[in-house]
């Protein structure tokens, strides 16, 4: 049974950082695409960065770049997301996601098989 547990949300002012974890079990974590999306109230879930294995590729959203670093520990099973500079429209519930294999694009919600129940993050200004 696969399992992605994330933690390291929380509530921050404008320009603050947080750093989210997903720990993931019952799959083979190092050959795995692992990515964050997030939703906020009344959106849709939106793709914020992906982290390939083998390779190290990473992508992020337009909104995100150079904001946030999306990496992994392959030896714990973790995926991190720093999120630094953080700006109010950055509210959101963020989740993790996992595939197993590779994916070309890796950016939309249903090329991922497994989510995490998210980790709340809320940015004031």
């Amino acid at each position: 049974q696969v399992q992605l547990i994330e933690s390291g949300g929380g509530a921050v002012q404008a320009g603050d950082s947080l750093r989210l974890s997903c720990e993931a079990s019952g799959l083979t974590f190092s050959s795995s695409t692992m990515a964050w999306f997030r939703q906020a109230p009344g959106k849709d879930r939106e793709f914020v960065a992906r982290s390939s294995w083998i390779t190290g590729f990473t992508r992020y959203a337009d909104s995100v770049k150079g904001r946030f670093t999306v990496s992994r520990d392959d030896a714990k099973n973790t995926v991190y997301l720093e999120m630094n500079s953080l700006k109010p429209e950055d509210t959101a519930v963020y989740l993790c996601a996992a595939k197993i294999g590779t994916l070309v694009k890796g950016t939309m919600v249903d090329e991922y098989d497994y989510w995490g129940q998210g980790t709340q993050v809320t940015v004031s200004s």
